[in-house]
């Protein structure tokens, strides 16, 4: 069963995050729990774990900025 990774909503006030680097590759394995991807918040850079174990799908692009609950990259 596929996992969305979901742009998480990190502060209070947060509506947006920009995408800032994939840690890890398209096709790779991604590890539930594991650093997945760096976002960029309106306050701070943080790195987003996995949701879930299984290899990784990306579908967005690192620059890009992304609403609150955007569907980032799908894990099989």
């Amino acid at each position: 069963m596929a996992v969305e990774v979901l742009l998480p909503k990190i502060g209070f006030s947060m509506n947006e995050g920009e995408l800032v680097e994939w840690l890890v590759a398209d096709g790779g394995q991604a590890v539930e729990g594991q650093p997945l991807y760096a976002l960029e918040s309106e306050k701070s850079t943080q790195e987003v774990e996995s949701p879930a174990t299984g290899t990784l799908r990306i579908r967005a692009t690192i620059g890009e900025t992304y609403q609150v609950g955007a569907v980032l990259a799908v894990i099989e």
